[in-house]
């Protein structure tokens, strides 16, 4: 197992997350664990790495040796910092989801109100029980 292979998991999770098109708090909470799953998954395929990267750089001597721990320990740093980041843009991605989706809805309900209005205002040119069932018709028809 080597980074790129560690890489290639976390982006799998991510396209994972990102594929839902509903979000609410329960899917949000859910990409959120979806993603923490994934970064951990991530990391220790990276130890996995790091750790026969460490055994491979003890068969050799000297400053070749040293350079090789180095860079292990480099690609190893690297691999955890992408995980890191890739759970973070895909709680980001799952929040912002969310938030569209409340803003959909605040519209949506702005709007109702708004052509409600409308529709009452209309119903003001009636009068007696004509009006009442233009305000009940509008009530229904708006979600009033």
């Amino acid at each position: 197992m080597n980074t790129t292979f560690a890489k290639v998991v976390a982006i799998g999770a991510f396209a994972v997350l990102c594929g839902g098109a509903y979000a609410d708090n329960d899917a949000t909470e859910a990409a959120k664990d979806q993603a923490k799953a994934a970064e951990k998954s991530a990391k220790q395929a990276a130890k996995a790495e790091y750790d026969a990267a460490k055994k491979r750089c003890g068969t050799l001597d000297g400053n070749e040796r040293d350079v090789c721990m180095k860079d292990a320990k480099a690609q190893y740093k690297q691999a955890q910092a992408d995980a890191k980041a890739q759970r973070k843009s895909a709680e980001a991605e799952a929040e912002a989801r969310e938030e569209k989706a409340e803003a959909r809805e605040e519209a949506r309900e702005e709007q109702q109100d708004a052509q409600y209005a409308a529709a009452k205002e209309r119903c003001d040119a009636l009068t007696g029980n004509a009006k009442d069932e233009c305000v009940d018709a509008a009530k229904a028809r708006h979600g009033q």
